[in-house]
């Protein structure tokens, strides 16, 4: 079971995770974090399924911050790359995406992306508040 929505910037983003980890009785197997110019592509996989209830509290809760997302192929092979075990920075060259996180849920990355990028570019993108 997966979820694969699109969000618009990185406070949305980092709710996710701390909704993550609010729940620990939701059996995450890996959380996907990817950047674009635009905004940003969540995909959280489970280890299991959940009951109709828990399913459509998740669904609700990310329907709330972001849209369900339907991915280019780039993306698609990229984020099945991840799946099978291939490491991020190769992927990244193969597929050029920006992989920000791909494993246990945490915000730390997604906050040093941000920060990096900010520093670089010198101004705070609206994608990445």
């Amino acid at each position: 079971m997966e979820y694969l929505y699109y969000l618009a910037n990185a406070s949305l983003t980092l709710r996710v995770v701390e909704f993550l980890h609010a729940k620990p009785q939701i059996p995450v197997s890996f959380l996907t974090v990817i950047h674009q110019i635009d905004g940003w592509v969540v995909r959280v996989k489970l280890k299991r399924h959940l009951s109709p209830q828990e399913d459509g509290n998740i669904r609700a809760f990310l329907s709330e911050l972001g849209i369900s997302y339907e991915p280019p192929m780039r993306v698609q092979m990229a984020l099945w790359s991840l799946e099978a075990g291939q490491c991020p920075v190769d992927v990244m060259r193969r597929y050029q995406v920006a992989i920000v996180s791909h494993g246990k849920p945490e915000k730390e990355e997604i906050e040093a992306f941000r920060q990096q990028f900010v520093r670089g570019l010198g101004y705070c993108p609206e994608t990445l508040a």
